[in-house]
């Protein structure tokens, strides 16, 4: 902590550059949250669950000519965590979220290298999962290509997990992190042209996962899963559509072969009003074939912010669903305009698996968000309700009978969001 005291202090007094600029910023983002039923259906005799966590950001940012330099100290703390008096903080969960330069090559090219978000489009597939108090991150080499109305990046990450930086060559280049899609290479190619009122992208992604013996420590090789696709956004007047199209083929984790995975989303929307926007859309996500067990046709979206998609109880690809019998999703939505500084959405959607459960059954339930916002001077206040009505096939899915199941399971959450900007000079 006090190298990063130190750093802030530097970066503040540093004499003037020309042509430079440094800035200063911050997030205070406490939540509370009341879950009877978030994730996952909750039985009549559990409690519901209810705490406050509170995500704490420090960001610094410094570009010239040449280059553009940031880093981010995040911190995500629940409220009671710790003991009184502790001496140090008990979850180890102070990291630095972000640090990277962006190198400036000339001509529209560009290189950004460190750790990083990528978010792409509408973060379907690559996102930052900024609802998440911890977010998510990149530790990856970007590099980029932009001139008009044309942008090309080419990424690159490989990752090592080793403790001491001395025994790098004896560990050689086996990756024991695992889990939620953790990888140890990453390429991806992302193309994307603006037109008047359309805006076409293309993401060719390869992600490599290490494999292990049974012993759970010998590398057995790597398992390469490609997924590639396409989305379209288009806007003219009060109407705008977007469309998501993406495949999955090649090896999961554990050597599992994916044949015939995809994705299709299409939303619409309609400014029927000053004030109100409606929306519909609906997504299709494939499924696995329970019969067959060394291969699999269920797509999964990886690193996209899911939390955006599928409803807000996080019943579908948030940490689960992986493998499982895929999702019909059928949703409409409406945004009013309530004042000049607040709003209200309302969502309802409903669920369908895309192969069918073992009882043959698909549907699943229906699920209605309700989120309302409200901005005041310098700070933002959002509160969110969300009801899941459960049919036959969610009991099943989530493996609970529904003569155990709580009659109503519902999640209730109210946010808080502060961001100061403590500095931003041009020196």
């Amino acid at each position: 902590m006090k190298g990063i005291y130190l750093l802030f202090i530097i970066m503040v007094l540093h004499g003037p550059i020309s042509n430079a600029q440094f800035t200063l910023d911050g997030e205070f983002r406490p939540r509370t949250e009341l879950r009877h039923g978030f994730g996952s259906l909750i039985t009549e005799d559990a409690d519901a669950g209810f705490g406050v966590s509170t995500r704490l950001r420090l960001n610094a940012g410094y570009t010239i000519d040449a280059y553009t330099f940031f880093v981010s100290f995040q911190d995500v703390m629940v409220w009671g965590e710790n003991r009184q008096l502790l001496p140090d903080d008990g979850n180890n969960s102070f990291a630095v979220f972000e640090a990277w330069a962006d190198i400036r090559l000339g001509s529209g090219f560009s290189t950004k290298l460190g750790r990083q978000t990528l978010d792409y489009d509408d973060q379907r597939i690559m996102g930052s999962v900024g609802w998440a108090q911890q977010a998510r991150n990149h530790d990856a080499a970007i590099f980029q290509y932009a001139k008009k109305k044309f942008k090309l990046d080419l990424g690159l990450a490989f990752s090592q997990d080793y403790d001491d930086p001395s025994g790098f060559q004896s560990v050689g280049t086996a990756y024991g992190t695992t889990g939620f899609f953790t990888y140890k290479t990453m390429q991806y190619l992302y193309l994307k042209q603006n037109w008047k009122n359309l805006s076409g992208s293309l993401l060719l992604l390869n992600n490599g996962f290490q494999n292990f013996e049974a012993d759970g420590t010998t590398p057995e090789g790597i398992s390469n899963l490609q997924t590639f696709g396409t989305h379209l956004d288009y806007k003219k007047g009060c109407f705008g559509t977007a469309l998501n199209a993406f495949f999955q083929t090649g090896e999961r984790q554990g050597a599992v072969k994916v044949e015939g995975a995809y994705l299709l989303g299409l939303d619409l929307n309609y400014k029927a009003f000053d004030k109100v926007t409606l929306g519909t859309g609906m997504e299709m996500i494939s499924g696995n074939d329970t019969s067959t067990g060394d291969k699999t046709e269920a797509f999964f979206p990886l690193y996209g912010t899911n939390h955006k998609f599928n409803g807000f109880m996080d019943y579908f690809y948030v940490g689960n669903h992986a493998n499982s019998v895929g999702l019909f999703d059928v949703h409409v939505s409406a945004n009013f305009k309530i004042g000049e500084k607040s709003s209200l959405m309302v969502k309802a959607l409903n669920f369908s698996g895309d192969q069918a459960l073992p009882s043959g059954e698909k549907s699943l339930g229906t699920e209605l968000d309700l989120v309302f916002s409200q901005a005041f001077n310098g700070y933002s206040l959002q509160l969110g309700y969300s009801q899941m009505f459960a049919n036959e096939g969610m009991y099943e899915l989530k493996g609970i009978t529904e003569d155990v199941s709580a009659s109503s399971q519902n999640w209730a959450w109210a946010m808080l969001v502060i961001k100061p900007k403590f500095l931003n000079t041009s020196q």
